[in-house]
């Protein structure tokens, strides 16, 4: 294993080096790679703002992963100030709490062993077995056996609720419509000119937030298979479904699902869940129903960890879980969709 100092090197350049292939262009902003290395570059502001699901903070972007108590739990995390946040700052007086969750320790088979079992010897920053120990963000360093968040402190060791140590892979289906009135003219924003474009948005049973359906990767499951088992789970409930329920379902997602799609975002996520040494990281897809025959032939209908499901207007007032207000913001762009009234929107004001 590398030293510490090649291994921070390594995580530094790998983090940037990753995502500097992501490029947003929006009224007010040129062009710009994701996730620069200087702070004050207009991605990063921008970035800060939507990775946290505010539309005024100017915080660090590594918000939700520092907040308290942790989810489910009355557990508190020490407090890591912004400035502190990057591995690469000393801080020797830096003791975050450990917290790892009963429903993880008790072994379930879509979770690790703890890094102490003589059996466990995982092959971090590679395909292990079934197993995606790779990291969208590029290598991440490993410290005393365990990987380190390559987004920085936490304030707590242990996995939390995440069942794998270092990413957590997941799947985030974005699936938008354009909306019409009754005579199926799609409408247009007063203010902007842009015509509305709708999402199926989903309403968290764990922490009652709204949020795009999404779910974790099974070992060796394809991200396309992901994106579709998850949508008719939790927005078509297809998980209490008839067999010949399921297959018509089936059949309209395959349809759904088999046309163009974007990628609008694959990397680490600001998670509440996450740790100093589990995080989430996840790959956001849209498929647009252009005509809307698809969708409109689908009812929508809560299930698995869904408590409600929606369709949603896109638009620059959303609170959402996790980075999802980023994902969707993307989508709209990429789409020439409405997004906000601020005409002078650029990235100070978003």
């Amino acid at each position: 294993m590398a030293g510490p100092l090649l291994g921070r090197a390594l995580a530094a350049v790998s983090l940037s080096v990753a995502l500097a292939s992501v490029t947003v262009r929006s009224p007010g902003c040129r062009g710009i790679p994701a996730f620069r290395n200087s702070f004050s570059s207009c991605w990063f502001h921008r970035n800060t703002n939507v990775m946290s699901g505010s539309n005024g903070s100017k915080e660090n972007s590594h918000n939700k992963a520092r907040t308290s108590p942790y989810p489910g739990s009355k557990v508190e995390r020490s407090q890591v100030p912004n400035e502190k946040v990057g591995w690469l700052v000393e801080w020797q007086d830096y003791n975050p709490v450990e917290y790892t969750a009963v429903s993880v320790l008790a072994g379930p088979r879509w979770a690790d062993p703890q890094i102490s079992e003589s059996n466990f010897s995982p092959k971090f920053n590679e395909k292990d077995g079934h197993v995606e120990r790779k990291s969208k963000n590029g290598l991440y360093e490993i410290e005393n056996g365990r990987p380190r968040n390559p987004a920085g402190r936490t304030g707590l060791v242990g996995r939390g609720l995440l069942g794998r140590w270092g990413p957590n892979h997941a799947a985030d289906p974005i699936i938008t419509r354009w909306k019409k009135d009754s005579s199926g003219n799609k409408i247009m924003h007063p203010v902007s000119g842009k015509h509305i474009l709708q999402f199926v948005a989903i309403k968290r049973k764990d922490c009652g937030e709204w949020a795009i359906p999404g779910g974790m990767v099974d070992p060796g499951e394809k991200i396309s298979a992901t994106l579709k088992r998850e949508f008719g789970e939790e927005a078509l409930n297809s998980l209490q479904k008839t067999s010949a329920e399921k297959r018509e379902i089936e059949e309209k997602l395959h349809k759904l699902f088999s046309q163009d799609h974007l990628v609008i975002y694959k990397g680490y996520v600001d998670d509440p869940r996450n740790t100093d040494n589990a995080w989430m990281e996840t790959e956001a897809v849209n498929y647009h129903d252009e005509t809307g025959e698809i969708m409109d032939n689908l009812t929508l209908e809560a299930g698995d960890d869904a408590g409600k499901v929606k369709w949603v207007d896109i638009n620059d007032k959303l609170k959402l879980y996790a980075s999802h207000f980023q994902f969707i913001k993307l989508v709209a762009e990429k789409r020439d969709a409405h997004w906000s009234e601020d005409s002078e929107a650029d990235c100070h004001g978003l």
